[in-house]
């Protein structure tokens, strides 16, 4: 039987969005998973033949743990002698590539983002785009989660275009993200941010915001869910006390919070795919989003939610204001105009398919 070995940057990452491609996978070929053990890994082993943990600092750029890096990938790698290799994320798809294309080992690659690096004009981006030129070289092929990002890699020469294929995202499980009856109370009106704490998620952007509305006397909560990335506790307790933040922290399960919720929102600078989008969707709940690749896919700008401008403070205020004095049986139909888009758009199981497809068809090339 033929292995796929597939390398993420997170475990519970690799599980919440991809067990359904490797549940298919696993019906045809022996799969072997590298992974950092940040809490899915029981789940992982159940599901593969073979799990191995992988330290990764997923935004570190110190040379020597990089360089480790490498060396524990190549490894592991050589240990388990793949006949494919998958990777999610920056640092597996350049690390894994170069060693795939040395040791003449069939690669698929999966851009997710971009990641901050490649929006700032600079010699970390400079540098990152001849790496990505040089471990993509002989990969097989590469998905997109979105149209732009696929652009920009053939603008920028990394890959050719015959090797791109444009996924959308990694779909949504739709039984899992079943539709929700919409919530009939609607004050205050209930907002959820879902993501880690980072300035690029627009978190700051979205704090100004809601404080504002707050100061207006507009009857809002914003709750969160997620882990902290960078340093916002003092102004989450802070907002806390104002008594219109809500902070749940990093929670498994997000279905029960998006089962109460009015409004599910997302102003970031740059995505992938948005999964907290296509969940919030899929869930009958209308999403205010950026207007940016990888966010707006995902909302039908006043049919299924609302646009904002990314970094753009007065626009999130807006959009945020504007969903507010809807009624709510407006509301619903924004909701269930989202879940519509879902099944018609972004079912897993057809990524998962085509995903499975174009893999296959590699795998079965001499």
């Amino acid at each position: 039987m033929m292995k796929l070995l597939i390398i993420s940057n997170s475990s519970s990452g690799l599980y919440g969005i991809r067990k359904e491609l490797i549940h298919e996978l696993k019906k045809k070929y022996s799969i072997l998973i590298l992974s950092p053990n940040d809490g899915r890994m029981e789940e992982l082993k159940y599901m593969s033949d073979w799990v191995s943990p992988l330290k990764i600092d997923r935004r570190g750029v110190n040379c020597i743990r990089e360089i480790r890096l490498f060396f524990d990938i190549l490894t592991k790698v050589l240990s388990v002698c793949p006949d494919m290799v998958i990777t999610y994320t920056i640092k597996p798809n350049i690390y894994a590539g170069i060693i795939c294309r040395i040791n003449h080992i069939k690669h698929c690659a999966n851009i997710t983002g971009l990641g901050t690096s490649f929006y700032k004009k600079g010699i970390l981006r400079r540098i990152i785009i001849a790496l990505y030129r040089v471990a993509l070289k002989k990969t097989k092929v590469v998905f997109f989660e979105n149209s732009v990002n696929k652009g920009i890699f053939i603008e920028e020469k990394i890959i050719k275009a015959s090797k791109a294929c444009v996924l959308n995202g990694a779909g949504v499980n739709l039984e899992y993200f079943n539709y929700q009856k919409y919530p009939k109370v609607d004050n205050p009106v209930s907002f959820l941010f879902i993501g880690r704490l980072m300035r690029e998620k627009g978190i700051e952007e979205l704090f100004q915001a809601c404080r504002r509305l707050n100061n207006e006397n507009y009857s809002i909560r914003l709750h969160i869910l997620g882990g902290y990335e960078e340093d916002y506790r003092l102004q989450v307790d802070t907002y806390m006390k104002e008594g219109w933040l809500i902070y749940h922290g990093v929670k498994d399960n997000v279905r029960p919070y998006l089962a109460e919720t009015h409004c599910v929102i997302l102003p970031s600078w740059h995505e992938g795919m948005a999964n907290t989008n296509l969940e919030a969707a899929a869930s009958g709940r209308p999403v205010i989003t950026s207007n940016i690749p990888g966010c707006r896919e995902a909302v039908i700008d006043g049919i299924s939610g609302l646009y904002c401008k990314p970094r753009n403070v007065l626009s999130i205020y807006q959009a945020m204001k504007k969903f507010i004095v809807m009624d709510n049986s407006e509301r619903e139909c924004l909701g269930i105009a989202g879940r519509n888009h879902m099944e018609r758009v972004f079912d897993r199981k057809k990524v998962v398919k085509e995903s499975i497809d174009r893999m296959t068809n590699e795998l079965n090339k001499c």
